[in-house]
């Protein structure tokens, strides 16, 4: 377990940061940048929470730790060091994926993009899900230039997508979905 004893500690006071591996890295460094955004994906998480109950809400925190997870798969370069490090694993975009699909069934087949909106919690989660694919950009930015864990890239990918499939779950079903109008405003 993680004790945390002392919020700040006056290490990034020059504008650099530690890895998970003890290794000080600029604060704008693609790793950091990485879990930086799988963070902030965390944070709007946290807010469509407000807006969710029963079983969705359950879901929506277990995959905030999963979010955790995945940070600290990011946070320590693989190959370095010799602590094992946690990492994100198949099974867990498995699990994204086997929720992905029991949604979908209930869902009517789109005929147009969906806005975000409908609900609040359709909203949020819309929100989470355009910084979940901003993480994956930055995932798979890192990935040119560093070794970044395959099933974690797998993870936020699929995360992006539970995330638009709740959405809609969450507009009663998609009944209440705000379709677009292409060109409504000419």
């Amino acid at each position: 377990m993680v004790k945390l004893t002392r919020i700040y500690t006056k290490g990034g006071d020059k504008g650099t940061t530690s890895l998970g591996t003890g290794k000080r890295v600029p604060k704008h460094d693609l790793r950091v940048e990485a879990f930086g955004t799988v963070d902030e994906t965390n944070a709007a998480i946290g807010v469509a929470r407000l807006h969710t109950s029963g079983d969705a809400d359950a879901t929506l925190a277990r995959i905030q730790n999963d979010l955790f997870d995945l940070g600290a798969d990011l946070c320590a370069p693989e190959g370095e060091g010799t602590k094992e490090r946690l990492r994100i694993t198949d099974a867990q975009v498995e699990r994204l994926e086997q929720e992905i699909d029991l949604m979908n069934e209930e869902l009517a087949p789109l005929n147009s993009f969906v806005l975000p909106g409908g609900s609040a919690a359709s909203a949020y989660l819309h929100l989470a899900r355009t910084i979940a694919r901003r993480a994956e950009r930055d995932m798979t930015r890192l990935a040119e230039h560093e070794p970044v864990n395959p099933a974690a890239i797998r993870y936020i990918n699929r995360l992006s997508d539970h995330l638009f499939v709740m959405a809609r779950y969450e507009n009663d079903k998609g009944a209440k979905d705000v379709l677009w109008k292409p060109g409504a405003n000419r």
